[in-house]
C-alpha cells in the first residue's frame, strides 16, 4: 500500500511538472514550486515541445540571469578588492625624510634615465602617467635633493589620435604638479598608431609626463651610486657601474 501511495504521489509531482513546462516555466522556476531533481526534471520534460514564443522567453531570462550572475561576481571582487586595499594602506607606518629617500631612489631606478657608457652624459630625466608617482617624484626632489623650481623642466608627450589640445593639457598637468602653466606648455605629439590593447585610452588619459632637471648630468650619477648603495646593503648586487 505504501509503494501504491509514493508511487501516487510521484505522478502527481510529474503531472504538475509537465504543465507548468508546457506554459514555458524554465527548470529553475520548475524547482521553485516543486521539490524535485533536475535529473528528474531532464526524464519527465526531454519530449514537451515549447512554442517559439516560450523559447525566447526563455533565452532572455537566461541572458538576464548571466548578466546578473556577472555583476553579483564582478560587485564581490570590487568589495574584496576595496577591504583588501584598506587594511594594507592601515599597514603603513608613517614615513620620515630617510623613507622618502629610499622611496625616491627605487622610483628613480624603475623609471629614471639612466647614463650608459654610449651615453654618459644623461642628465635626470624621470617620466611617467601616474599622477601619484610624479608628484611623489617631484616631492623628493624638492624635499632629498632640495632643488628649486627653477631646477625642473617639464615635456608631455602623447599620441595625437587623443585629440587633446595643449591647453587642456597643460591646464591638466599644472593641477596635478602645482607648476603654473607656463611650466607645463611643451607638449609633443606622437603619430605613431595607438595599440587596441592598451588600456589607458579613455578620456582621463593625458599622455606621459617627463619630468628633467637641469645640470644634473653628476647628479644623475650621484643617484646611480645610491641605487648601487642599496643592492649592495641588501646584499643583493652583481652590478658593476660604469667605468669611467
Amino acid at each position: 500500500m505504501g509503494r501504491v501511495i509514493r508511487l501516487g504521489m510521484k505522478l502527481g509531482v510529474r503531472e504538475e511538472v509537465i504543465k507548468l513546462r508546457k506554459k514555458g516555466f524554465s527548470y529553475s522556476e520548475i524547482r521553485q514550486f516543486i521539490h524535485v531533481s533536475k535529473s528528474s526534471l531532464s526524464l519527465w520534460l526531454k519530449d514537451i515541445i515549447l512554442t517559439e514564443e516560450q523559447i525566447k522567453r526563455l533565452r532572455r531570462k537566461g541572458e538576464v540571469a548571466r548578466l546578473l550572475g556577472s555583476k553579483a561576481l564582478k560587485d564581490a571582487r570590487i568589495k574584496k578588492q576595496r577591504r583588501i586595499i584598506s587594511k594594507a594602506i592601515s599597514e603603513v607606518k608613517p614615513l620620515n625624510i630617510s623613507d622618502l629617500w629610499l622611496v625616491g631612489v627605487m622610483l628613480y631606478w624603475a623609471e629614471g634615465a639612466k647614463q650608459k657608457e654610449y651615453h654618459p652624459s644623461q642628465r635626470v630625466c624621470f617620466s611617467n602617467s601616474d599622477p601619484e608617482m610624479l608628484k611623489v617624484f617631484l616631492r623628493w626632489l624638492k624635499e632629498c635633493l632640495h632643488l628649486n623650481a627653477e631646477d625642473v623642466l617639464f615635456e608631455i608627450y602623447i599620441h595625437e589620435t587623443y585629440k587633446k589640445t595643449k591647453e587642456e593639457l597643460s591646464i591638466y598637468w599644472s593641477k596635478i604638479t602645482g607648476f603654473p602653466l607656463g611650466k607645463l606648455s611643451t607638449v609633443y605629439y606622437k603619430k605613431n598608431k595607438v595599440h587596441s590593447y592598451r588600456k589607458n585610452r579613455g578620456e582621463s588619459y593625458h599622455g606621459v609626463l617627463r619630468i628633467s632637471v637641469k645640470k644634473s648630468t653628476d647628479l644623475n650619477r650621484k643617484i646611480t651610486g645610491w641605487i648601487y648603495g642599496v643592492c649592495e646593503k641588501l646584499s643583493i648586487s652583481d652590478i658593476i657601474p660604469i667605468e669611467s
